[in-house]
């Protein structure tokens, strides 16, 4: 959000906070309807007091105009957050994360040892790749042998059908996997 976004925000939410305790207090015969009248009409009908009402209302009302109507994201911070948007001479390309998890996944399904794969995809403004994979192992798995693998095969993959940086992969194992009592017999 954008900083006169929230200070916009933080204005109107005080001003309905007062107006809301003024009705409450008024509701509850705490405070006297003549009084707030008297005060609003005195606002009101003085010329400098009216003038600032009347300029703070309309830069309220084209400030709620434009958080109704306008999304503060413009259309290339949604698409990044989509994916990864390349542009050459040709046209442009739209890399979705998706994608990049298919790609991650296919790679780990490869490795004989990995089992249960989820993937999480960062992107940053550069373009550059975050992989998070958190995977089950099987008991017969060497885990340090097993991560440098698949972090080296996932770098190179990606870099190969994308051709995009991975900054890091980072690899979680939740689990592992007991031997199954078939393989034993």
């Amino acid at each position: 959000m954008k900083v006169i976004e929230k200070i916009t925000l933080i204005i109107y939410s005080n001003i309905i906070l007062i107006l809301s305790i003024i009705l409450c207090l008024l509701i509850f015969g705490w405070l006297d309807m003549e009084f707030v009248g008297n005060i609003v009409n005195s606002i009101l009908t003085q010329s400098t007091s009216s003038t600032i009402v009347l300029g703070i209302s309309i830069i309220f009302i084209l400030l709620s105009v434009k958080c109704i109507f306008f999304d503060s994201e413009s259309k290339k911070e949604i698409e990044e957050a989509q994916g990864v948007l390349l542009e050459n001479e040709n046209g442009k390309l739209m890399i979705s994360r998706e994608t990049i998890q298919n790609l991650v996944n296919s790679v780990v399904v490869d490795f004989p040892s990995a089992e249960q794969i989820s993937t999480k995809i960062e992107l940053d403004k550069e373009n550059n790749v975050k992989v998070f994979v958190n995977l089950t192992v099987s008991s017969e798995a060497v885990i340090k042998d097993l991560s440098a693998n698949i972090q080296a095969k996932i770098k190179e993959k990606i870099k190969n059908a994308t051709d995009l940086e991975v900054k890091e992969v980072n690899i979680k194992i939740k689990n592992v996997a007991p031997k199954n009592d078939v393989e034993n017999n």
